[in-house]
């Protein structure tokens, strides 16, 4: 497929996928365009968060939902004790630093390279149109696909009595799709810019992990179809324990600044139970936008 054929696939899956009344990624000069990128740089600004509700369109949430839950079984499980930056438990600390903090990570994730292409998270995430508007609402010129090829998309499964706790993103920016809603619970709860690039802010990061920081703390109970939009890697954020007898979907469409961000060895094991060449390789020299814990 050439230049112009693969731009034109990329306005029509942008145009099929995505509710263009409400958000029109096929017309980034138009007034309603202008419209919603200044709202969620706002609120981004504000809070580091923001949710375009209804972004998928009616007719294909069902076909949404169906998808992401025939790939759920293949998502790794397992129960780890892990801290908030998810780096090494074993690594001396000071006594009072938050990473000294460990809870047990019940979550699961399907890695990318079990997406097919076909699905509609999968088109989503590698669709122009979508990268630009992504882009947009984040004020940068452009926006790249992790380098990463487990984490770059990931679908997050969180089961009946599972939770995700308390953690930091690798990558600046990330872009979630809730795609099946829990009967009960799994509520997302986050701590706006509780931290920056300079200031790792480890006071209240101990005081929301010991429970002292609930004024800190907002909430979010998000339908399917709804896109986020998040600073995760300076917002600390959890999921809430999923209650009743389904299980909690979200596909995470992570994007960076910067190209070839990859996670670490340490990380990517624990997320999905394997790592590859690309995670070795990349050991001691991963790209990142600043020096913070992971």
């Amino acid at each position: 497929m050439g230049a112009v054929e693969a731009r034109a696939a990329g306005r029509a899956a942008g145009a099929e996928l995505v509710d263009t009344d409400l958000y029109p990624l096929h017309d980034p000069d138009g007034a309603g365009w202008t419209a919603v990128v200044s709202r969620v740089r706002e609120e981004l600004a504000n809070s580091g968060c923001c949710v375009l509700p209804d972004f998928i369109r009616g007719a294909l949430r069902q076909r949404l939902r169906t998808e992401c839950a025939a790939i759920a079984p293949n998502a790794h499980y397992d129960v780890e004790t892990v801290n908030a930056y998810n780096t090494d438990i074993t690594t001396p600390l000071p006594d009072d630093h938050p990473g000294r903090i460990t809870v047990e990570r019940g979550n699961a994730f399907v890695a990318r390279d079990l997406i097919p292409a076909d699905l509609i998270v999968h088109r989503l995430y590698s669709d122009p149109l979508f990268q630009r508007f992504v882009a947009a609402c984040f004020g940068l010129p452009r926006v790249h696909e992790l380098g990463d090829p487990l984490s770059g998309l990931c679908l997050n499964v969180v089961n009946p009595g599972m939770e995700h706790p308390w953690h930091f993103d690798t990558n600046e920016f990330t872009v979630s799709l809730l795609t099946q809603l829990p009967r009960d619970g799994g509520v997302f709860e986050y701590c706006p810019n509780i931290r920056s690039a300079a200031d790792e802010n480890f006071a209240d990061v101990r005081a929301v992990l010991t429970g002292r920081g609930g004024h800190l703390v907002r909430r979010l109970v998000l339908r399917p179809g709804d896109l986020q939009l998040f600073k995760g890697r300076y917002s600390l954020h959890r999921v809430s324990e999923v209650r009743g007898d389904v299980a909690r979907h979200t596909a995470i469409l992570a994007y960076s600044e910067r190209p070839g961000v990859i996670g670490s060895v340490e990380r990517t094991r624990q997320l999905f139970g394997r790592v590859l060449p690309e995670h070795r390789a990349a050991e001691g020299r991963a790209v990142r936008v600043d020096a913070l814990l992971d």
